[in-house]
């Protein structure tokens, strides 16, 4: 006969096989995690330009979305996201945040600030996460440099004008002043020519 206590150690040892396999089951049914693919991790742009932080994310599950920027200034929430769900932009990106459903965020009207690290964290509901860094350096465009070469360049050609039609001048006085001291040494030519043959 068995006694009451080996009777529940053996439903113990049932329950837990039976849990076990529940669980390995489970795992096995548990989407294989989250991918995220970032083709651009370097972007160069200029002040004042709309640019497109260019990510692809897959999971089986629903996926929590997360950008942030990290600069010499700090760290800074962007924007997080469920896929199909609600989308919570930070107070300071309001009008300069677009979401993509494939994890994609376009910034729009960037300034010097915006330069830095953008990490984008990827959150299936099951827990696993996957992360993504894009480096975007920001340079100004500098109207003064752009101003002097172009005064400089008019300054120049003007120049190069003066000096051409200065040079036209010399040479078109120097052509008149050729012609009359060969007219003047022909007419001398002649009249000493008249002169010898009056004195024959």
């Amino acid at each position: 006969l068995m006694s009451p206590l080996q009777g529940c150690r053996g439903r113990g040892v049932v329950v837990g096989t039976v849990a076990l396999c529940l669980a390995a089951g489970w795992a096995l049914q548990t989407p294989g995690g989250v991918s995220l693919v970032v083709p651009q991790p370097h972007i160069n742009a200029t002040v004042a330009q709309n640019i497109l932080l260019s990510v692809e994310y897959s999971c089986r599950g629903v996926a929590t979305i997360e950008w942030k920027h990290v600069s010499s200034w700090g760290t800074t929430k962007i924007v997080e996201w469920k896929s199909g769900n609600y989308v919570n932009i930070s107070t300071m990106y309001k009008d300069r945040v677009t979401t993509f459903e494939n994890g994609s965020i376009q910034l729009l009207n960037m300034g010097m600030r915006d330069a830095g690290y953008y990490f984008i964290t990827v959150t299936e509901e099951y827990g696993t996460s996957t992360y993504g860094t894009i480096i975007v350096n920001v340079y100004e465009i500098i109207y003064e440099d752009l101003h002097f070469v172009a005064v400089l360049f008019a300054f120049l050609a003007a120049v190069s004008a003066i000096l051409i039609c200065f040079m036209w001048l010399c040479n078109k006085s120097l052509h008149l002043f050729q012609k009359k001291t060969t007219h003047k040494l022909t007419a001398s030519t002649t009249e000493e020519i008249e002169l010898e043959t009056i004195e024959c």
